[in-house]
């Protein structure tokens, strides 16, 4: 774990983007297409985490790009190459474009000067979309990377940052997976090795102005 000094330095405003994964309603929330992951970011504390980490950069001036999954009503140019893409075209609740299911979901804010940025393909939030060109144009060293699931879609988006150049960091408590004991396994044998790892309360305590008139 890095010092306060550390994390300070590493998630400076100036050079640090803050990416949502997946943290949308026809995932996350109340009416989920995976009931099971929706409920593990919610009790977990993982959806109000990414909230909270979302409205502290938005006051830090810290860039937010949402990582969107959807899919065309008639499925062209998605991926049927797994069992993963196969179930999900029979799940009854469909990540369809311009539907409800692909809006960013509750409590999570999205501001004017977010990135929402849709993909329809592939497993990766990064690899294939817009993420590393627009990262790269805001000047961007550090990627913080929350949401869902630390199943696959969260190791996809560290690693493609680390192939990328990036430094990645990771707040545990913002990521959730399934079974519930899946999110701390994973952080601890396969994200710790590769990302920094942190928590909330410790990213919003490095972004946390400091108070001029504080001499304690």
């Amino acid at each position: 774990m890095p010092s306060y000094e550390q994390l300070r330095e590493l998630l400076d405003p100036a050079t640090t983007a803050l990416l949502t994964v997946e943290c949308q309603q026809g995932v996350v929330g109340t009416e989920s297409a995976l009931p099971e992951l929706a409920a593990a970011a919610r009790a977990s504390g993982a959806l109000g985490n990414v909230a909270r980490l979302v409205a502290a950069a938005h006051r830090s001036g810290v860039q937010v790009l949402h990582a969107v999954a959807e899919r065309r009503p008639d499925g062209r140019g998605a991926n049927h190459n797994a069992r993963l893409f196969r179930a999900a075209e029979r799940l009854p609740v469909r990540q369809l474009s311009g539907t409800a299911a692909v809006r960013i979901a509750p409590p999570i804010e999205v501001s004017d000067e977010d990135f929402v940025v849709r993909r329809l393909h592939g497993l990766s939030p990064v690899a294939g979309t817009d993420v590393d060109p627009l990262l790269r144009n805001i000047g961007c060293r550090t990627l913080l990377v929350t949401g869902v699931s630390a199943n696959v879609a969260i190791p996809n988006a560290v690693f493609d940052a680390v192939n990328l150049g990036y430094t990645a960091v990771v707040p545990a408590d913002a990521i959730a997976g399934v079974p519930a004991d899946y999110t701390p396994a994973m952080v601890r044998n396969t994200l710790a090795l590769v990302a920094t790892v942190t928590t909330t309360d410790e990213v919003l305590g490095a972004w946390k102005r400091p108070d001029p008139d504080d001499r304690s």
